[in-house]
This record gives C-alpha cells, structure tokens and sequence, in this order.
C-alpha cells in the first residue's frame, strides 16, 4: 500500500478548499515589553539543517556537550558554553530523525530505513542497520534495545551493543497520514507507541506481543484530509499514565499497565506537550497553548497571542515556558498564569535580502521559511537552545529582568 505524506503547513490550506471556511493569517505580535534578560550567547550553523523538509531535528545536549545534524547527515558536537565545534562527521545519506544518546551512542535514522549508531565521544560509526522504510522519529535506547518506529508502521528492536534485530511488531497503517510518525516511549518495560490509526498500543519490551490496544481518536469529517487522526506528538509517561494526543483528535489519559482510559477531551495537536507534577502544557494545531489539570483535563489557562503561529511543542525553563514559533522567535511565558514575559528572535536567515528584511519589519506575519523552528527549544539551567529549519543553532541565556 502506497502512502501519502502532506506537508503539515500545506493541510489548512487544503482543509479550507474543502469548505467554505478562509484560510486566516497567522497573528502578528503584540507588543511586548521584555520582562526577562534574553542574552544571545552564540549562534553557529549545522550544515543545511532541514532545508526545505519538515524534520524536527532538536538539539541534544549532555552536560556541556551539544549534538546537531543536518538533514545530509553532517552530525556535529559542540560546546555548549561557546558552541565551538569538537568534531563532525558526514555520513552521505538523507537522515530524517533527530538524535538520541545512551550511555556509549549516539543514534538517528534515515529517509532510507537506516539506523546509525555513532560513538558520542567521537562521532564515528559503529553499526548500521537497514530497516524496511523511513525512519523520522528518534531512536529511543532503554535496557539494552534501540526502539525504533518506522513510518510503514512497524516498531523494531535492535540490540544496542551491535545493531542485530531482536524482534519487530507490524501493523496496518491509513492510506493517507500525515509526514510524520510518533516517538516511542518506553517505561516500566513497555514499549508505548501511537500510531496514524489514532491508536495506541503497548508491547512487551522482551519480545514485541502486543499488551493492550486502545483508540484515541476516530476518523470524522467528509474527505480523507478531514479524517487525519494521526498520534504524530510524542506520548508522555508520568505515575505509570501515558498522555497522548493525536492530530483532529483528542487528548488522553490512559493507564499504562492496562490501557484503561481515565478521562479524554477534544484537542488536536501534532507538535506535542509537557508535563509536571499538576499540568499538562501543550501547543495546538492552531496555535493556541493551553495548560489543562493533569488529573481531569480541565482547562487551567490558554494562551491566544501567538494563534497560527505554528508552535513548537513547549519546553519547561524553570518557572517559565519557552516556546518556538514559524518565524524564528521564541517566546517565554509564566507556568503559573500563561503571561508573556518575553521573546527574541533567532538571527536573520542567511537567504534574506534586505527588501525582504524590510518589509519583514513592518508585518510579522511575512516570513521566510528558512526561519520555522521546528523543533523543541532545548534546556539546561538558564540556557536555551534552538534551531531554525535552515540550521542555524543559537543558545541564549535568560535571567530575571532588572
């Protein structure tokens, strides 16, 4: 069965020529009196970065060491205090996941079904594996195993030390989906993973038998486009419940040892969320960010400014929430409240030309693609990381405001 990708920037203009409904602008910014010290520390590029393909390529970062790649498979390591480069490493193929480490590799798959497994003191190979398609969500190493879920559906485990397939799991899969699949997560021995279906299963790490299925979303709507309902963000597990979203679907929250259902609610969403001990934060398909009580789903604030601005999924720094946006800024805002407190945006694009730049200052809303960040905002202490599509990687700093 032969499958269908489209771009998710393309779908609501898609979405609207099947109704009579327009397709509206992103909002501009209001203005904003930067309540928070935002110092840019560095900024370096990572090779063409994603280019012109919607690939989530986070930074990774490990005590003071940061991990890039771009999308030719130019692997990078740098210091985070100054972002100077330790080595690099280009491997000739189309690498389409971001990076994951354990405690001896780093790992990323390919648009050609490749796994690699690289030695994150140095950067060189030390095993490939062929699998049976593209792989664009990260590997993800637990106890010995690389789970790795392939956009024809099938999850695979190989064995870390060497690359070997130790077992796989297949399952049927929608004609029409979105490009993009969802990470696994792995906890309490099981392996956790949502599906373009809009369902969610759960395997035995041992040996991949099923644990227990369940749907989150059902397909509704009058054309295929409408009836997307791929889990495509990142499940999160915390207290043994699993919380997943799918896209045109709903939120859950589901026992992990069972598959029972505790409570659901209408929100869609395929950049993802995070979750702390009280709330669950988590952008939508609209742009909107909400902050909804983790025990119930109950709504506890939402945040409308940046409406269509094509967020990130958000990242916890301290008391705030850092959160990428289509036109290269990054915006933090209170936990508590969902106040804005401040944002900047990640140099220009090396492409712009000076009348673009101009007429960029005077609409927010006009914007080169090479700017998107796509990828979650990375965190340590008081630094934050980010990258834009083209690959341009900027660390700040962020301190209270004087």
């Amino acid at each position: 069965m032969i499958r269908f990708f489209f771009l998710l920037f393309l779908i609501g203009g898609l979405l609207a020529c099947s109704s009579s409904s327009p397709v509206l602008p992103p909002v501009g910014l209001v203005e904003l009196e930067n309540q928070l010290d935002i110092k840019r520390l560095w900024q370096r590029k990572v090779g063409y970065g994603a280019s012109d393909k919607f690939l989530k390529f986070t930074p990774l970062i490990e005590d003071q060491t940061g991990y890039s790649l771009d999308h030719e498979g130019l692997v990078l390591a740098w210091n985070l205090a100054d972002g100077k480069l330790l080595w690099q490493h280009r491997f000739h193929t189309s690498a389409a996941s971001a990076l994951v480490l354990d405690k001896e590799h780093l790992y990323f798959g390919t648009s050609r079904g490749e796994v690699f497994a690289l030695n994150k003191l140095t950067g060189e190979q030390v095993w490939k594996q062929q699998l049976t398609s593209e792989i664009l969500s990260p590997p993800v190493s637990y106890d010995g195993k690389v789970i790795v879920r392939s956009v024809d559906g099938r999850i695979h485990a190989l064995k870390a030390s060497t690359g070997d397939k130790a077992w796989a799991h297949d399952r049927s899969m929608p004609v029409l989906s979105l490009r993009g699949t969802s990470t696994p997560v792995v906890a309490n021995g099981i392996v956790i993973s949502g599906a373009d279906n809009g369902k969610l299963t759960a395997l035995a790490l041992d040996n991949g038998n099923v644990l227990w299925e369940t749907t989150i979303a059902v397909p509704r709507g009058r054309n295929e486009i409408e009836r997307l309902i791929d889990i495509d963000a990142r499940s999160v597990v915390l207290d043994d419940v699993v919380y997943t979203v799918a896209y045109q679907g709903r939120l859950a929250a589901v026992k992990i040892d069972s598959g029972r259902t505790l409570w659901v609610r209408d929100i869609s969403s395929y950049a993802g969320m995070v979750v702390d001990s009280n709330k669950i934060y988590i952008s939508d398909a609209d742009g909107l960010l909400w902050a909804l009580d983790r025990f119930n789903g109950a709504t506890i604030w939402k945040q409308d400014n940046l409406l269509r601005r094509g967020l990130s999924k958000p990242a916890f720094q301290g008391r705030y929430l850092v959160v990428g946006d289509f036109n290269g800024y990054l915006h933090w805002m209170t936990r508590n409240e969902g106040q804005l407190m401040g944002r900047t945006q990640l140099g220009y694009s090396i492409f712009d030309e000076i009348d673009a730049e101009e007429e960029y200052i005077e609409d927010d809303r006009l914007f080169s693609k090479a700017r998107n960040i796509l990828a979650t905002p990375v965190v340590r202490g008081d630094i934050a990381v980010a990258i834009t599509r083209e690959g341009l990687l900027s660390a700040y700093r962020i301190t209270a405001a004087d």
